[in-house]
């Protein structure tokens, strides 16, 4: 099996769990050996670096765990400077601190996805919360910890291919290979 399937899994909670912290799991395997200038560089025409773009997914997941733990109340922003706030919700190069690596990065990506699963595993698929107040939700009022799950899915499925594309303009290294070489598996694989 290809280390970047997802794990099987049991039931509806436990697939959005897992294919959500499967999506973190693929932005933090773009990171898999580089160095720090690497995760700063800008390698395409978009202002984009991965270390920006898993600061960003580590925020919107940080978001995601504090409204769907809280419904149906509403939750709080993650805590962070404004200017941190301000950088990471937009994925500008500002994002990445001075003291990001690409482990620390990958680190936390894992952790922001085990956060995320547990929340979601605990939680009722049908309990509804208030959409936090942000102009890309506008004029939507309740979302359901279903659907917040899937949006957070979809969103980090995004960056996900990002991130692919950042990478792979590095240095060449796709998907298949990083996620072989993360896994401490020879590249290519014998029958390939």
């Amino acid at each position: 099996m290809m280390p970047f399937l997802t794990a099987q899994t049991t039931d509806e909670l436990d697939s959005l769990a897992t294919f959500a912290g499967q999506q973190l799991d693929q932005i933090a395997t773009t990171l898999h050996g580089l160095s720090p200038e690497q995760i700063r560089q800008v390698p395409t025409a978009s202002a984009m670096s991965l270390g920006a773009l898993a600061r960003h997914a580590i925020l919107i997941t940080e978001g995601a765990v504090a409204h769907i733990a809280a419904a149906p109340e509403e939750g709080s922003e993650p805590e962070r400077t404004p200017a941190q706030y301000e950088a990471e919700g937009t994925i500008s190069p500002e994002a990445v601190r001075e003291e990001d690596t690409a482990e620390s990065l990958i680190a936390e990506l894992h952790q922001a996805g085990e956060r995320l699963g547990a929340v979601l595993r605990a939680a009722d698929p049908e309990t509804e919360g208030p959409y936090p107040d942000q102009p890309w939700f506008e004029g939507r009022q309740l979302w359901s910890v279903r659907w917040y799950a899937l949006h957070q899915i979809e969103e980090n499925a995004r960056h996900a291919g990002h991130a692919d594309i950042l990478r792979e303009s590095i240095d060449g290294k796709g998907a298949y290979e990083l996620n072989a070489l993360a896994d401490g598996q020879e590249w290519p694989p014998a029958g390939w």
